[in-house]
Formats: structure tokens, sequence, C-alpha cells
């Protein structure tokens, strides 16, 4: 019987699609399920898992099958794989997908394969640049039209569009230290 190694996988994840780019870099367990990545995924970049996800690799899609959906009978059940089945080798990637109606599309390479270190507490987000477009903002599109509304102060929608941002979102600001307090937060709460 072999042993399963366990690695830190360093992953990037690229939001398709926006200039300049918004991504994120975080380090998981080579043996983590993919529905605990979506999780990790959801809080690094920022999203409020409101909406539908899966993750598309090859021709396959992994998700939460709902056989009440037609559309859903190919969808494989994410909580019976790990992520080391998919990413083997350094640059290898694979698609995550989420919020269908807005259609944002992230790239997840993996970058580097690490020694696992049980010092390290995962997930570990290294770093990232820009700011989380706002939920329902009509996807690649919506966000470049939303975008000029919300800088431009003489845009005839720009109050309307700060208000409807809230006092939260800065399009420029990304923190990994807020992601990995957040991390650390919802791990001492699984362990309670």
């Amino acid at each position: 019987m072999s042993e399963k190694i366990v690695e830190t996988y360093q992953l990037k994840i690229l939001l398709m699609g926006i200039k300049p780019p918004i991504w994120r870099r975080v380090r998981v367990s080579s043996t983590i399920i993919l529905d605990e990545l979506h999780e990790i995924f959801q809080c690094a970049m920022g999203w409020t898992d409101t909406h539908l996800h899966q993750f598309v690799i090859g021709i396959n899609r992994y998700g939460v099958p709902d056989h009440e959906f037609d559309c859903d009978e190919d969808i494989l059940d994410e909580s019976r794989y790990r992520i080391n089945a998919f990413l083997k080798e350094e640059g290898s990637f694979l698609i995550y997908e989420y919020d269908f109606g807005d259609g944002w599309e992230h790239k997840v390479e993996l970058e580097k394969i690490l020694p696992f270190d049980l010092n390290q507490k995962l997930p570990f987000c290294v770093a990232g640049r820009r700011g989380c477009p706002p939920e329902d903002v009509g996807g690649v599109g919506g966000y470049q039209e939303f975008l000029e509304a919300y800088m431009d102060g003489s845009h005839p929608q720009h109050e309307e569009m700060l208000e409807w941002a809230g006092d939260y979102f800065y399009p420029e600001n990304f923190d990994p230290n807020e992601v990995n307090e957040i991390f650390h937060l919802n791990a001492d709460k699984n362990n309670v």
C-alpha cells in the first residue's frame, strides 16, 4: 500500500477578462477537497458565495449536483475529489466559474509544489492584486461600465454607483492579511 504524500500547493487565481488583472496567490494542502477549495476561493477573492459555482477540468464539470435540474445531470460531486487528482505538476491549471449569470471565470494555476510544513497554517494567502468586483455587477462588461461611473466624479451615475457599491469597495486595494485573518477565524471556528 503506497502512502499518500501531502505537499503544499501554491495556486494563482486569476479573474479572467479584467485589466489590470485581479488575482490572488494562495497556499493549500495538495489533498484538499474541491468543495473546501471553493470556500477558500470565495474568501480569497472576496466573493460572498451567493451564487452557483463549478470547477471545469478538461471536459468534466465538478460542483454541487442538484438532480432536480436537467442541466446538472453531468455535474460530478466536488466533495468527492481532491485537487491533486487534477493538478499534478507545476503549470497545470483548472477553471473555477462563479455566478453563472455574471459569468466570472478564474484560471487557477498550480505555480509551485512545496514541501508540506507543519508550522505553516493552511490555507494561507501569500499575495494578491486589486479588489474583487461587487456581486451582481454584470460580469466583465458590467464591471467595466460600473468602474467608469464609480471612478469619474462627473459621470451622471457616479453617486448612484458609490451608494450601490457601499463603503467597503475599493477597486485598487487588496490586503492578504485580512484574508488570512478570515482563514484563521474559520479554522478556529471549525476546531471548536
